[in-house]
């Protein structure tokens, strides 16, 4: 699984003009399913983004959490993060996991995280999104199990 994370002062996910998801501060976080994931590299990937330090503490320092903050996430599928783009100018999908897979362990995902955190937001898997944020910083990381 990848997990491409942005600390945002905000972010929002439209679909068809109608608001499926919206945090405050926090992380946006465009999840990316490869063919070899299963629940077990969800929790994974779910433990590390929860404790990623990415926010300020009192010295200004990236040493506090999502956990330690209690900010919003806001979790989007994005199957091209899963893209092999090694060879040529068009992009092959074959890492990325069959779209019912992929919603499955999604889905997986969003409950776990859920239940781990008071504040979660998503997008709408498989659907045409429009995401709109303000990066904090900015801060962005690639995160991959």
């Amino acid at each position: 699984m990848i997990a491409l994370i942005q600390r945002v002062r905000s972010a929002s996910v439209h679909v068809e003009n109608r608001l499926t998801g919206e945090i405050g501060p926090g992380l946006l976080a465009l999840i990316g399913i490869q063919r070899a994931d299963d629940a077990a590299s969800t929790r994974r990937l779910l433990d590390k983004l929860l404790a990623y330090r990415v926010f300020g503490d009192e010295a200004g320092r990236m040493n506090r959490s999502l956990a330690d903050t209690g900010g919003g996430l806001l979790l989007v599928s994005q199957f091209t993060l899963a893209a092999d783009t090694k060879k040529g100018t068009r992009p092959s999908f074959t890492p990325a996991a069959p779209p019912e897979e992929a919603r499955e362990l999604f889905d997986h995902f969003v409950e776990l995280a859920r239940a781990a955190h008071p504040d979660v937001a998503t997008g709408e898997f498989g659907a045409d999104m429009q995401v709109s944020l303000v990066n904090d910083g900015p801060v962005t990381f690639w995160l991959e199990m």
